[in-house]
């Protein structure tokens, strides 16, 4: 396996001078080196073929030992100095202070057809940055995190990669629901790639600690490697970083609200720099529509980042961000015109991606209330979001919208006459609004088609493959890592995955609301 090895990030910023993987506070640095931690009986139980092309692995490589033991940590490839990331964050809207890669560990960078590759190991051992925990993962979360990132790629949303799932053969003691009871579970290392793991937090920390002078290293090696259209470090260019920054941040999240999906833990520490979607844990795909859903145990009873606030909480966390910049910019008033421009955009994005969902590409001023109309219609009683806006690409007159998303209700037997008389007033605004478009039917059901995914990966089918690869068998993994590869195909093969939530999977651990354990 040989690989075109780079080492931009670590020669360009500076290291932790204390080379002891001890828990502590690390200043004055960008990241410490740290070895992933060896493990008993390794074995790689799932690879993306598309992610180890884009590395340049071959499929014989993929197959061997020397693969297996770089992935999960047992061996350290020729030449390389692995490492842990410094950064802070805001969490819950607090200030944490330090943070940090507390089970990531960064291996090196791979370059390939002008691309440049970060391959992190999440799971793979304790760093400086662990605090209290054991820099461990366990399978759960990791069969989580692994199929969700390429799921997100093929959906078209900005995101980190995965290349492989590995079992580590050690027992982690977890406690899953945060109630006192801790058991043992299947120890896993997922194996992350992004062109940088950059967060929003290791630009704070510094800028936390006054640390100026490498706050703007860090910027500086950021616009050369990953905005080097924006030319020079300087001021003007420090502005335009921050300007693309956020209108990345923000094009993620219409592309998450358009698919609805919710992170559920949107912290500062959380946000890539480059508005990628980064750090898979507690993280849901709307079943019934509902602004106000989390998926997060722990932001249960505050909702903050609940479903509807996401694009509020991407704008809170650039406020954070702006007053990290600040310092090197020393100026507000480009900073507030930025921030201010998100609001705007976010409205006109907004209603652009919910246009596209109906299939309506003229203008008319009528727009914005047949889409707040619908919006209000779909909370009325719980109705299924993937269904009911791929089933609406076949809506032809207003007598076949009710029989259309009658599929998506998740009670049809009981919905109210006033409930359906409401619907049906909304699909005789939408027929007449629909009269105005100049494409087809069939036309417009292809535009609809590549914006309303058929499938999405619903926490219930995550965790029947969970189940399932708790008992050793693996091939449902691979089941859902395909079907999720063609989200927006019809595939009448996998129709039964074209499915609401089943009942059982209601309130089920994993199936409906997770903490962060993993």
């Amino acid at each position: 396996m040989k690989l075109n090895i780079k080492n931009t990030f670590t020669t360009a910023l500076p290291s932790d001078s204390n080379l002891e993987n001890s828990r502590r506070q690390v200043e004055n640095a960008a990241f410490s080196y740290v070895k992933p931690k060896k493990t008993s009986k390794p074995e790689v139980i799932h690879v993306s073929p598309e992610m180890a092309d884009a590395l340049h692995i071959s499929d014989n490589a993929l197959k061997s030992d020397f693969f297996r033991n770089i992935v999960t940590g047992n061996e350290i490839y020729p030449n390389t100095t692995p490492y842990a990331m410094c950064y802070g964050g805001h969490q819950f809207g607090n200030w944490a202070g330090q943070l940090g890669d507390g089970r990531a560990i960064n291996l090196f960078e791979i370059e390939h057809q002008n691309k440049n590759w970060k391959v992190q190991l999440k799971g793979a051992g304790e760093t400086p940055y662990s605090r209290t925990a054991d820099g461990l993962a366990v399978l759960r979360s990791s069969i989580r995190e692994y199929l969700c990132a390429e799921a997100m790629f093929h959906l078209n949303v900005p995101t980190t990669r995965s290349l492989s799932l590995s079992l580590s053969g050690d027992n982690v003691l977890r406690d899953v629901l945060y109630d006192g009871n801790p058991a043992y579970e299947k120890g896993a290392i997922v194996s992350r790639i992004s062109p940088s793991f950059l967060r929003f937090g290791n630009f704070e920390i510094l800028a936390a600690r006054k640390d100026i002078k490498n706050l703007k290293k860090l910027v500086n090696y950021t616009i050369k490697h990953h905005f080097a259209h924006l030319g020079k470090p300087c001021k003007e260019s420090y502005i335009n970083f921050f300007k693309e920054v956020s209108e990345r941040t923000l094009k993620m999240i219409i592309d998450w609200q358009r698919v609805g999906f919710v992170h559920g833990v949107m912290n500062t520490d959380n946000m890539s720099i480059l508005g990628l979607t980064i750090d898979y844990g507690p993280y849901g795909w709307l079943e019934g529509f509902d602004f106000g859903w989390t998926p997060n145990t722990t932001d249960r009873q505050h909702k903050r980042y609940r479903y509807g606030n996401q694009p509020n909480i991407g704008l809170w966390n650039l406020y954070q961000l702006a007053n990290t910049l600040y310092p090197i910019i020393e100026e507000v008033e480009p900073l507030n015109t930025i921030l201010e421009q998100y609001k705007v955009d976010f409205e006109k994005q907004s209603l652009q991606m919910m246009k596209s969902k109906l299939g309506l590409v003229v203008s008319d001023e009528e727009d914005v209330k047949v889409i707040q109309e619908l919006e209000d219609n779909l909370q009325l009683v719980e109705t299924d979001m993937t269904i009911f806006f791929r089933n609406l690409s076949n809506f032809t007159d207003e007598k076949s919208g009710l029989e259309l998303i009658k599929e998506a209700f998740y009670d049809a037997e009981n919905v109210s006459d006033e409930v359906k008389n409401k619907w049906t007033t909304w699909f005789k605004k939408y027929t007449n609004r629909l009269a105005l478009e100049r494409n087809s039917s069939e036309e417009r059901k292809t535009q609809m088609d590549l914006v309303n995914p058929k499938y999405v990966l619903r926490n219930y089918m995550s965790q029947l493959a969970i189940d399932e690869a708790d008992k050793g068998n693996y091939a449902l993994i691979d089941e859902l890592f395909q079907l999720l590869k063609k989200p927006y195909a019809e595939q009448p093969e996998n129709e039964k995955w074209f499915a609401k939530r089943p009942e059982w999977a209601r309130n089920k651990v994993g199936c409906s609301m997770l903490s962060c354990s993993s």
